[in-house]
């Protein structure tokens, strides 16, 4: 058994971290599908912008996603 939880230990220790998806930069995809990335990239801002206010809010991980919907369906609204 401990021989497991060592094991199991150097294999976190060995895993990179998590990494999110990153940013669409619309530059470097070809010129026909410039538009969809300028289109992917202002979604996935307004998705960080809405994730940094639930962390201001220190909202509970139970209730992050119901915010983040009513969040983006807002900023939707705004526009």
């Amino acid at each position: 058994m401990k021989s497991f939880i060592v094991i199991a230990a150097l294999a976190l220790l060995a895993s990179g971290p998590a990494r999110s998806q990153p940013l669409v930069d619309p530059n470097k995809v070809a010129p026909e599908y410039r538009e969809a990335a300028e289109k992917r990239r202002a979604e996935q801002l307004r998705q960080r912008e809405c994730a940094l206010k639930a962390d201001l809010e220190k909202v509970l991980p139970r209730d992050r996603t119901a915010f983040l919907n009513q969040c983006l369906d807002a900023m939707a609204a705004k526009r």
